[in-house]
């Protein structure tokens, strides 16, 4: 979407941040939902020629070939003649069905599609088909555009980590000083929680079902009682790559596309808590942002480079994780056999998704602007010497001496400790002199664990 039909759109996502959400359109637009109608209809009827119906003789190769030409072909002419044939029908699946009978009476060449017209749709509900096409949606959208995001992210983290392994940095408990860390360890914690959530979302399977109104394959069986329909729609179901749904009402019960949504969501929250500490290491001066010419930080005041990716990213994942949960919590709930609340709903997967994307986008770029300032984070370390109080009283605990904690909590607290009144209280200690060596050679620079090892490790994985 460009000029003004960008200027005039309602959500942003068709507007200012239409070309970073492009690659769903195809996937979960109203455009998406028809092609994926066309899919599974044309999937079911195909599937239907092969069951040895009398009345139903086997497709030829030409007949088939034919077919799955208007599937390939779609486009959105094709949608908007479905969209035309709805503005009769009120009714939208009713209007793919209608569109795939005009192609066969265009298909002049071939009458044995004409003699097969009303197996289009044979025995199906509205349902059957849309619950369908959602699974191949939200599968293809995870593929095709979530996973690379989130992997993106995942990697760009690798990178600073390998980068910050071993640089030493003041961690913030409760906002406070605490025991140092590193800054490569930070982000390798939260990368290991992105490639969980990452992992936990890949392995959700989509779901789908076929068995007409109530799900009990009534119609069915009344018009061929000879066949095994559970099995045919097992087979149908399956052969698009989804998993079968055996148990419904006359929708699918959306409890797989609820996990896939909390999932997302989870993953999102990981996003948002990341976002929120580098807004804070970039205030603490931790991070400097490159700057590119021309880009203007603040209307009033010239010096300022704000970190507008990662508060775009905040502000993104809220819009997103309000949808999903709406959509978690309502998707699953229909009164009784079915009611109609959940085909709006399902219309907004594409804006949840979209936000999601763009959150990824944002972070991602704001990532890519980091630049690691060394002398602050020695800085800041250099000036919190109070945190050597932690390995002191342990050592004083390991040797027996007389109340190690509150010695160090009656020096420490509320007094700014230097690097000489540090040593003069090692000094005094009463312990082996290994041990008091070892504790006088520390700075809060060097009391930093295993942190850079284990930052190390997280880059082991993928």
């Amino acid at each position: 979407m460009t000029g003004v039909k960008a200027l005039t759109a309602l959500s942003p996502l068709d507007g200012r941040y239409c070309s970073k959400v492009d690659a769903l359109r195809p996937l979960l637009s109203e455009y998406g939902f028809m092609r994926h109608r066309v899919q599974v209809e044309i999937t079911w009827w195909l599937g239907l020629s092969e069951l040895g119906l009398s009345e139903l003789p086997k497709f030829s190769a030409n007949a088939r070939a034919a077919i799955s030409r208007w599937l390939a072909d779609f486009s959105e002419a094709d949608a908007q003649r479905i969209k035309a044939i709805e503005a009769t029908t009120n009714h939208d699946v009713k209007a793919v069905e209608y569109w795939l009978k005009e192609k066969v009476a265009a298909q002049a060449d071939l009458p044995e599609l004409a003699r097969a017209t009303e197996f289009i749709h044979f025995a199906c509900t509205s349902e059957d088909i849309n619950n369908t096409s959602h699974a191949l949606m939200l599968r293809d959208a995870r593929s095709a555009c979530l996973m690379p995001a989130m992997q993106a992210l995942i990697d760009r983290l690798a990178a600073l980590i390998h980068e910050s392994a071993g640089i030493p940095m003041l961690s913030r408990t409760h906002g406070q000083t605490a025991s140092p860390t590193t800054l490569g360890k930070e982000l390798a914690n939260v990368r290991q929680r992105l490639r969980l959530a990452r992992d936990a979302f890949s392995l959700i399977k989509p779901r789908a079902k076929m068995n007409g109104a109530v799900g009990n394959y009534n119609a069915h069986i009344a018009a061929a009682p000879e066949v095994d329909w559970p099995a045919f729609s097992q087979q149908v179901i399956e052969g698009l790559g989804l998993e079968f749904a055996s148990h419904t009402i006359q929708i699918e019960p959306h409890d797989w596309i609820a996990q896939y949504l909390d999932a997302i969501a989870r993953f999102n929250t990981i996003v948002l808590d990341l976002s929120r500490d580098l807004w804070g290491y970039i205030a603490f001066g931790y991070f400097s942002q490159r700057l590119k010419a021309g880009e203007v930080g603040s209307s009033t005041m010239p010096h300022k480079v704000n970190p507008i990716d990662f508060e775009n990213a905040e502000g993104n994942l809220g819009l997103a994780n309000a949808l999903l949960g709406h959509l978690s919590d309502k998707l699953p709930v229909s009164r009784f056999q079915r009611d109609l609340t959940d085909s709006t709903v399902l219309r907004n997967l594409g804006v949840a998704l979209g936000h999601s994307l763009l959150a990824y986008d944002s972070a991602l770029k704001g990532l890519g602007k980091l630049e690691i300032n060394q002398a602050r984070l020695a800085a800041d370390l250099d000036s919190a010497w109070e945190v050597l109080a932690e390995p002191i009283q342990t050592v004083m605990r390991r040797h027996g001496l007389e109340q190690p904690y509150e010695q160090l909590k009656a020096l420490t607290r509320g007094h700014g400790m230097t690097e000489a009144s540090m040593r003069q209280f090692i000094g005094s200690l009463a312990l082996p002199e290994p041990d008091k060596g070892r504790l006088l050679a520390l700075t809060p620079a060097t009391y930093t664990g295993l942190a850079e090892k284990l930052a190390r490790q997280e880059l082991a994985h993928k």
